[in-house]
């Protein structure tokens, strides 16, 4: 039982800076704007234009996200690389299948035309 009191030591600590940190900036904030508050930001400038006039396209978003995925994916390419002579053949054979799975997911995006920006 213990072995636990350091984490409990460490959970109580956390939420004791949590709560003082909450209630500092409770404290600390500017209660004289209410208006001003529920504007968009833009540098103190007023603002162009709303979010709600633009429509952004699905495809804006479609390419984000296979950013993000095909981006994690290269992740793993580091520790591969850094681990490659202790992994010898098994680990060079299952990283060229770990690639070829992910060109095989380039093309099939690019063929259905995901990666055309224009």
């Amino acid at each position: 039982m213990e072995s636990y009191v350091p984490i409990l030591v460490s959970a109580l600590l956390t939420a004791l800076i949590v709560l003082g940190l909450l209630l500092a900036a409770r404290l600390m904030r500017h209660r004289d704007s209410p208006l001003t508050d529920r504007e968009p930001y833009e540098c103190g400038n007023e603002p162009e234009s709303y979010a709600h006039d633009h429509r952004f396209s699905v495809r804006y978003y479609m390419i984000a996200v296979l950013f993000v995925i095909f981006d994690v994916e290269t992740i793993f390419l580091f520790p591969w690389a850094v681990l490659l002579d202790k992994l010898a053949l098994f680990g060079l054979i299952e990283m060229v299948v770990f690639l070829a799975i992910l060109v095989a997911g380039y093309v099939f995006v690019w063929r259905r035309g995901a990666l055309d920006w224009a």
